[in-house]
């Protein structure tokens, strides 16, 4: 069907119980005609026009509709319009003329017409008054700079009318029946001859102008746009934008108050793009970038456990949808400042959704120490493969360039949803910054220690059809996973030597780069280092612990030719390390074992 379609269709869906009404979303849904603005100050009138209050809004309350036409709601600095009721301090005031004129020509003939509304008569009154910037000047309001124009003429004015009547509804921006007289008003001033509408299929009042605002981070871009009127008009093609595509007025003004309001609500906003996931019906489905398991689920230890916990989750993401439903997933991004583009787009029934889910976290996951079996996000993973470390706070962090942090979890959506293989230089990546963890602090090794072994995982099976395990396998036949293992004890033996308080990096993480490369000649000279400088520390109870998880591994790896030994190391060496480290550290198991079903 298409994302217009798809938009089309939620806005149908979602209208009667969000447009217009504030509170039960993050954001209202836009109604007909009308945009959502930042309101700056807001001024109470009775109805005879006269000026009860005025003050500024705060921030949190800002977020304002308003009815604007079409030429107002994409106007520029060059050929600004007028919007019909609530607009900045220099359409409201006689000291910019040009200005002022316009926006009470628009509001007399709304106000003249047979949709009026007894609020606006209240407001063209005050407004032909003309001393709108001595009013709010007198109040403390706005300041005025050496001219007595306003510091700040764009900021905009919101209007609230008290006519004493029963059940009224003071608040222009709130009011229903105002929405309505005015979307009735402008469809009544639509001269243009109807056309065939690609959305709707219906013929209707065609848009000469599409909205922008659609995304908040890139306000002024615009999703749809008709301006190659001279030079290499319309790229050669056509001869007027009519011939491109056609759309309905109200089929776009609907189209884009729901991708705004999608956005605004529920988008999520990963390197300066925005990625959307929803129904058109309104029903709640879970986010892409996420981990599939719900969040406050039982940690989990055992694999079989969480496939178990990730089979229930998906049970109960059918129970609660309807199997007809539908997913849409996609991504925006502003090329240029004006111009916005769909840089993603997925359609698919919801049943499918869920399971491409599933199917990515019982594959890509791996056990946190802290966290138990997880899958890592999306951003999680893209930051832990091309992330740069910095120190901040005393804490070292990753920070990516927003430009490689989008482009790369759009590529990681694509690949979890329209279920292709993990990038291979994604896999790469993660394993190389797996493998030099002597610059990250505790907390960070982890985190890229986890991450960088799930998305092998992943990528191992998809492949190579190889399913690697979660248990720590001391007979393992890989050279590179014997490696890590080893790796793993050298750090473990030489730490149990340090004194409580000692912070500084054992040689083995100081050479794990060198030893990824190198690893024969790195573990010599690490196990020479142990032995003169650290294993005369151990008691002979961690001697001989020790003695023996070494002694087997360097059997396993001395079963390999002499030219593998001495290859550098595959990734698959961090599996080894990771779990034998880990096994090391647990209490209450054996040093070279670890369960899993």
């Amino acid at each position: 069907m298409g994302p217009m379609q798809q938009a089309y269709d939620t806005y149908c869906a979602m209208e009667s119980q969000y447009a217009g009404i504030y509170g039960k979303a993050k954001e209202p849904l836009v109604p007909v005609s009308h945009q959502i603005v930042n309101a700056e100050l807001e001024l109470t009138l009775d109805a005879d026009g006269h000026l009860l209050d005025a003050r500024s809004v705060e921030a949190e309350q800002a977020a304002t509709i308003i009815p604007v036409t079409e030429s107002s709601s994409g106007r520029t600095g060059k050929a600004p319009g007028a919007h019909p009721l609530c607009d900045q301090i220099q359409f409201l005031s006689p000291l910019y003329p040009a200005k002022y004129e316009s926006y009470l020509t628009q509001l007399h003939r709304w106000e003249l017409s047979p949709y009026g509304h007894p609020k606006l008569s209240a407001i063209a009154r005050y407004v032909e008054k003309g001393t709108i910037v001595e009013d709010l000047a007198q109040r403390g309001v706005i300041s005025l700079n050496e001219k007595g124009l306003p510091a700040k003429e764009k900021q905009v004015v919101r209007w609230r009318v008290e006519t004493g009547g029963e059940n009224e509804t003071p608040a222009c921006w709130q009011d229903q029946s105002l929405f309505q007289a005015f979307i009735d008003y402008y469809a009544s001033t639509k001269s243009e001859k109807p056309a065939f509408c690609m959305v709707t299929g219906k013929n209707a009042p065609p848009a000469s102008q599409h909205p922008k605002k659609i995304i908040n981070l890139c306000a002024n871009a615009k999703l749809i746009s008709a301006n190659d009127t001279s030079g290499f008009t319309y790229r050669g093609r056509f001869t007027d934008d009519s011939q491109a595509a056609t759309m309905s007025y109200e089929a776009s003004q609907k189209i884009h108050s729901a991708l705004h309001w999608l956005a605004a609500t529920q988008g999520v906003f990963i390197g300066g793009r925005t990625f959307l996931c929803w129904n058109p019906q309104g029903i709640e489905i879970p986010k892409p970038q996420a981990a599939f398991l719900r969040r406050g689920a039982a940690k989990q230890i055992k694999y079989s456990d969480y496939r178990k916990a990730l089979s229930e989750t998906l049970r109960g993401w059918q129970e609660t949808i309807p199997r007809d439903a539908g997913a849409v997933v996609a991504a925006f991004d502003a090329a240029t400042s004006g111009r916005l583009s769909l840089t993603y787009y997925s359609e698919l029934p919801v049943s499918d959704f869920l399971e491409r889910l599933h199917n990515w976290d019982a594959l890509c996951c791996w056990e946190h120490s802290s966290f138990g079996i997880q899958s890592p996000s999306l951003s999680q993973i893209a930051d832990c493969a091309f992330g740069t470390v910095r120190v901040s706070d005393k804490q070292t962090k990753l920070e990516t360039d927003e430009r490689v942090m989008r482009q790369q979890v759009q590529r990681l959506l694509s690949c979890r949803v329209d279920r292709g293989k993990m990038p291979a230089d994604i896999a790469r990546a993660a394993a190389a910054k797996a493998s030099n963890l002597q610059i990250m602090d505790t907390a960070l090794r982890e985190t890229v220690l986890f991450t960088a072994c799930a998305v092998l995982r992943k990528y191992k099976y998809d492949w190579y059809k190889e399913e690697w395990g979660m248990a720590l396998e001391p007979q393992k036949k890989d050279v590179s996973y014997q490696y890590g293992r080893l790796l793993a004890v050298f750090e473990k033996l030489e730490r149990d030597t340090y004194d409580p308080n000692e912070q500084r990096e054992p040689n083995a993480i100081r050479m794990q780069s060198v030893f990824a490369k190198r690893p024969l000649y790195a573990s010599r000279i690490i196990w020479e280092q142990l032995k003169k400088a650290y294993y005369p520390k151990l008691n002979a109870g961690a001697r001989t612990k020790y003695d023996r998880i070494i002694e087997q591994i360097i059997q396993e790896i001395s079963s390999f030719p002499q030219a593998e030994q001495e290859e550098a190391l595959k990734d698959t060496y961090l599996f080894g390390y990771y779990l034998q480290r880990s096994a090391l550290y647990t209490s209450g198991k054996p040093e070279n074992s670890q369960e899993e079903e």
